[in-house]
C-alpha cells in the first residue's frame, strides 16, 4: 500500500490565519492531496464549502472573524457530518479540546505543526468514509452488472468499456453498436435504459453518455460473467 494513498484524491479545506504557517503546510498538502482550497478565517472557509465538494476541512482554532469552533458549529449546521473535520491547535489552547471533541471533529494536530503527524492524522480521519465510498461503488457496479445476465447484453457493456475515452465519455451511437455486434435496436435501446436506470450510464447530451466512474471495476465483472456463460 502506498504511503497516504486515501489522500490522493481527497479534497481538503485547509484553514489557517498565519501566513507563515499557511504557506508551508499548504506547499507540502498539495504534494500528497488531489484538490487543496485554502482559507485565512472562518467566513472564507464557508464561502469555499457553499461553492465546493469538500471531504476534510482542517482548521485552525483562533482565528479572526470567526473561530475554528464557531467554523465547525456552523458547516454541521449547513452540511451535517458529512465532512471530516482536523483541528490545529497550540498547546495553550487545549482547552478548546473538550468542546471540539463535542463537535464529534476526527482528530487534532499540536502546533508547531509536525507534517507527518498531519498526514497520519488526516488518513485516519478520510479512510473510513473512502472506505465506505469505495465498498457503495462496487455494491452499485455488482448489482447493476447482476440485471445484464445475457450474452448481447454483456457484449454491449463490453463494447461501452472498449470504446469510451479517457473520461469514460462514449461518442458512439445505436447504429454504430448494431454493426460492429450484430444485435437489434430493442437490445441496444433496452440495455442504454437499464444502464442509466441503475446509474452505470448518464446522458450527457444526444448521443453523448458518460460511464459510471468506477467503470473499470465493471469490466473485470464483464469477464466473469462472460466465462460463465461459457462455461
Amino acid at each position: 500500500m502506498k504511503e497516504y494513498e486515501v489522500l490522493k484524491n481527497a479534497r481538503i479545506l485547509y484553514v489557517e490565519d498565519e501566513e507563515d504557517v499557511l504557506k508551508f503546510t499548504s506547499m507540502v498538502l498539495e504534494d500528497y492531496t488531489g484538490e487543496l482550497y485554502i482559507a485565512k478565517n472562518g467566513e472564507e472557509a464557508l464561502e469555499i464549502l457553499a461553492h465546493q465538494k469538500i471531504d476534510l476541512l482542517i482548521t485552525d482554532i483562533l482565528m479572526p472573524k470567526m473561530s475554528g469552533i464557531e467554523l465547525i458549529k456552523e458547516m454541521r449546521q449547513r452540511y451535517g457530518r458529512s465532512i471530516s473535520t482536523i483541528i490545529t491547535t497550540a498547546h495553550a489552547e487545549t482547552h478548546y479540546l473538550l468542546e471540539a471533541i463535542d463537535l464529534g471533529v476526527d482528530g487534532y494536530v499540536l502546533k508547531p505543526i509536525d507534517v507527518e503527524d498531519l498526514l497520519r492524522v488526516m488518513e485516519k480521519a478520510l479512510l473510513p468514509k473512502m472506505q465506505a465510498h469505495e465498498l457503495a461503488s462496487k455494491n452499485l457496479l455488482i448489482n447493476a452488472i447482476s440485471v445484464f445476465v445475457g450474452g448481447k447484453k454483456i457484449e454491449i457493456i463490453k463494447y461501452l468499456l472498449d470504446n469510451c475515452d479517457q473520461d469514460n465519455v462514449f461518442h458512439g451511437s445505436y447504429e454504430d453498436i448494431i454493426a460492429a455486434l450484430n444485435v437489434s435496436k430493442p437490445t441496444v435501446v433496452k440495455t442504454f435504459k437499464q444502464l442509466m436506470d441503475t446509474g452505470l450510464l448518464t446522458r450527457i447530451k444526444n448521443k453523448i453518455y458518460r460511464l459510471h466512474p468506477d467503470i473499470s471495476g465493471s469490466r473485470a465483472l464483464v469477464e466473469v460473467e462472460e466465462e460463465e456463460e461459457e462455461a
